[in-house]
């Protein structure tokens, strides 16, 4: 799908705040209501969106806690790191993965209910795993989402 510049101010918009109601977005970005909700529907079904999400304040849903494990895996044959990677998804605590590049090969972001709970999880959740090798953890003070999406391409002409 080639976006234009109403693509991407749209994109944008809807990255911000995704309830946006349609008749403030097509106000925002420049056009009529009925030209926002076919743009955000040829959107999603091209899949330049692919979701869309709550922000939870953590105290809310009793997290006190969150960080970063970065974890190196002893083999990395394609079987180990789907296996990895299928085991990640079943693990409550972690919010998000990074299959990354040096000296670890996972960054995760997980949330836990406090410092025993983080300890436990770690312990439990990856030393046991026969794959992984090594664990680090990195406690997280501040967490925000920049609500702005970079754009590294120009808009398609109209």
């Amino acid at each position: 799908m080639r976006l234009d510049r109403i693509d991407f101010a749209i994109l944008r918009e809807l990255r911000k705040n995704a309830r946006l109601p349609n008749k403030t977005l097509a106000e925002r970005v420049g056009v009529a209501p009925s030209t926002a909700l076919e743009r955000v529907r040829r959107l999603r079904e091209s899949g330049a969106i692919s979701g869309y999400h709550a922000e939870i304040a953590p105290a809310a849903v009793g997290i006190g806690l969150q960080a970063m494990i970065s974890v190196r895996l002893a083999r990395h044959s394609r079987k180990d790191l789907d296996a990895f990677h299928a085991y990640l998804l079943t693990l409550r605590e972690v919010l998000a993965f990074y299959h990354v590049a040096g000296a670890n090969d996972y960054l995760l972001h997980v949330a836990v209910a406090n410092s025993d709970h983080l300890r436990d999880f770690a312990l439990d959740a990856f030393t046991t795993r026969p794959e992984v090798a090594h664990i680090e953890t990195s406690l997280i003070f501040t967490f925000r989402r920049n609500p702005d999406v970079p754009i590294y391409r120009e808009a398609d002409q109209d």
